[in-house]
């Protein structure tokens, strides 16, 4: 499952910065199984495959996509039971590719960017769900992040981070047959290696419209 996460399964150039809710062009890379036949699950298929979802879920029922700007994060401690995210926690779960993230940590009187990623700078998987929705003009694919308690990387920065699972954790977070919620939120918890830094960025990154690598590079 690790080998999914290369390159070469991605559906679209490298992105330095997304921000919800993801301005056109610049949506989230997911895997996930394909919907069966008829219904929208997301049940196994075979090998899952690459999407493009903007960030911010709009649940199939919703009447106006604009809930999508408040639904960006779901509480893994909560995911299973809220209206807005229970379906898709048991029907429509995916991986949400990244190399890296945000957190803001005020400094005084200004929020502080920082990047967070891995030491050798590898590819990782956050865990999501997707929903689809269909309006009168227009259909959108769209996901959010699960966030849990921080680890000691985070935990200066912000009380909460997105998880990252490990690869171990792919398949039984894919296969939407595995539904009973304790071994689900069992690895829905913060991220436990030693290998995660963070460390301030440039705060050009605050404004969604900048994509460069600027955004990536350490402070002096």
């Amino acid at each position: 499952m690790a080998a999914l996460l290369s390159a070469q399964q991605q559906p679209t150039s490298p992105r330095n910065s997304i921000s919800p809710p993801s301005p056109p062009g610049r949506p989230a890379t997911t895997l996930r199984h394909a919907r069966s036949a008829g219904r929208p699950s997301a049940l196994p298929t075979g090998q899952p495959e690459a999407h493009l979802h903007r960030w911010g879920l709009v649940p199939s029922w919703a009447k106006d996509p604009a809930i999508g700007n408040r639904l960006i994060n779901a509480r893994a401690e909560t995911v299973a039971s809220k209206p807005a995210f229970r379906h898709a926690f048991k029907e429509r779960r995916c991986l949400v590719l990244a190399d890296g993230f945000y957190e803001w940590h005020r400094e005084g009187t200004r929020k502080q960017p920082y990047h967070i990623r891995l030491r050798d700078g590898r590819p990782f998987a956050f865990a999501g769900l997707w929903e689809h929705w269909e309006g009168k003009e227009a259909a959108i694919d769209s996901c959010t992040l699960l966030t849990t308690t921080p680890n000691e990387v985070m935990r200066p920065l912000h009380d909460r981070m997105p998880v990252i699972l490990s690869a171990a954790e792919y398949d039984q977070w894919l296969d939407c047959r595995r539904q009973d919620v304790e071994p689900l939120q069992a690895i829905l918890r913060p991220y436990p290696g030693d290998d995660l830094i963070a460390y301030p960025v440039s705060p050009q990154v605050n404004n969604p419209a900048h994509d460069s690598s600027e955004c990536l590079i350490p402070l002096r």
